[in-house]
């Protein structure tokens, strides 16, 4: 990021934080109601019609800053020639060394597990017989 949008940047976060000051000092549409019934503005700084044209003024003029400032930060960044780069083409290539894997057959044991005996004679299991319920006709 080069100096002018860095500047820029800046002065578009200074400019949207005076909006929002701005905006927060200006007094609501039911505030007037107050001033009828003795509640005047004439003594105040900013003159008999009160602070509601500064600030609403101020407010316009900050606002069309902060236009600028986006269109201006938005042409900026437009303008990069460097294509962004991504984190893992600059990381650093690390070489590993091939694991050659021993190929397994019947004959290769597995280390750490104990060989089983194979027996030709297929298991048999006897399982206990369910008996069946006669079902319910529900009519």
């Amino acid at each position: 990021m080069d100096t002018l949008q860095k500047a820029v940047l800046i002065a578009h976060t200074l400019i949207a934080l005076m909006i929002i000051v701005l905006v927060l000092l200006q007094r609501g549409k039911g505030a007037d109601a107050g001033a009828a019934f003795g509640a005047g503005a004439s003594g105040t700084v900013f003159g008999a019609r009160g602070s509601s044209s500064f600030f609403s003024r101020a407010t316009a003029v900050f606002a069309t800053l902060f236009f600028a400032s986006s269109l201006t930060l938005a042409y900026l960044s437009s303008q990069r020639s460097e294509a962004p780069s991504s984190l893992l083409e600059n990381a650093p290539v690390v070489e590993t060394e091939a694991v050659v894997v021993p190929e397994l057959n019947e004959e290769t044991p597995v280390s750490g597990m104990p060989e089983l005996e194979s027996s030709e004679e297929p298991v048999s299991v006897d399982l206990p017989e369910l008996e069946e319920e006669p079902a319910d006709d529900q009519e």
